[in-house]
């Protein structure tokens, strides 16, 4: 069975992983969510990399979901586990978790470059990711309950967070995909792109925030998260103690500094 996920480099910064089984719609067998899982824990611990692109290989699919011949019947017990990749899904919460960027926190500002359909466990990743762009004939939506299932990586609690609630119940509880100027009107998505522009497009938004002070970005970040849904002085506090960890850094020491003496500012991330 083929599928892949590869981890590589873009620059010093920026790290681009793709989900690469194009014959197949990009679906994630067991074995690429293992490897999907990895490559996610290992950006996360590279103090190197400030930002993180995730697309899928082609123009058709960004990912279909899980492989309805393997990963599904393996997860509802139709199917026994087989290799060391069907027992770590079973067996390791943590696999789903950072698979999904469900309850797994990747630290670094994550960019999602949907290039095709995104459906399912596909559409569930995205919701984890930070910043979406899509490909101009993108398609989105959630058609578990069409197959008697459920989207449990994260989508039934954070899609009615992240659009209104009616549009969330849409989707949800009809199962029918919306297209990318849908997706784009529901907030779901920033920008839409021709195919050919749109990795290049989600690099430059990585790069652009590669190149601010990770300090500043990944405590901008988690207080936003936090604080989202949280009463104003709660969410005040989190602003609060992000604003004195930022002052002790050397980040923000070192900016004034170079403007002083006329060059480039050095962030080294602490």
């Amino acid at each position: 069975m083929s599928g892949a996920i590869h981890l590589d480099r873009h620059g010093e910064h920026v790290a681009l992983i793709r989900i690469d089984r194009p014959e197949a719609r990009n679906a994630l067998t067991p074995r690429m969510l293992c490897a999907l899982a990895d490559a996610f824990v290992v950006v996360r611990d590279d103090a190197d990399v400030r930002a993180v692109v995730l697309t899928g290989t082609g123009d058709v699919a960004f990912c279909a979901g899980g492989d309805l011949g393997l990963t599904l019947p393996l997860m509802t017990g139709a199917r026994a586990p087989q290799d060391e990749f069907d027992r770590r899904l079973l067996d390791d919460p943590r696999t789903l978790a950072a698979s999904s960027l469900r309850g797994f926190d990747i630290v670094k500002p994550t960019i999602c470059a949907i290039n095709g359909t995104c459906l399912a466990a596909g559409f569930e990743l995205m919701l984890g990711t930070d910043i979406r762009i899509a490909a101009e004939q993108a398609q989105f939506g959630l058609p578990e309950v069409q197959r008697a299932l459920l989207p449990f990586a994260g989508s039934m609690a954070r899609l009615p967070r992240q659009v209104p609630a009616a549009l969330a119940m849409q989707l949800l509880l009809t199962g029918r995909p919306i297209s990318a100027e849908l997706a784009l009107q529901w907030g779901l998505v920033t920008e839409l792109w021709p195919s050919d522009r749109l990795l290049p497009r989600a690099l430059e938004l990585a790069e652009q925030i590669a190149g601010s002070g990770p300090v500043a970005v990944q405590a901008v970040r988690r207080a936003a998260i936090q604080g989202s849904g949280l009463p104003l002085p709660d969410a005040f506090a989190l602003e609060d103690a992000a604003k004195r960890e930022l002052m002790r850094s050397h980040d923000a020491r070192e900016d004034p500094l170079a403007f002083i003496e006329k060059r480039a500012p050095r962030f080294v991330g602490r």
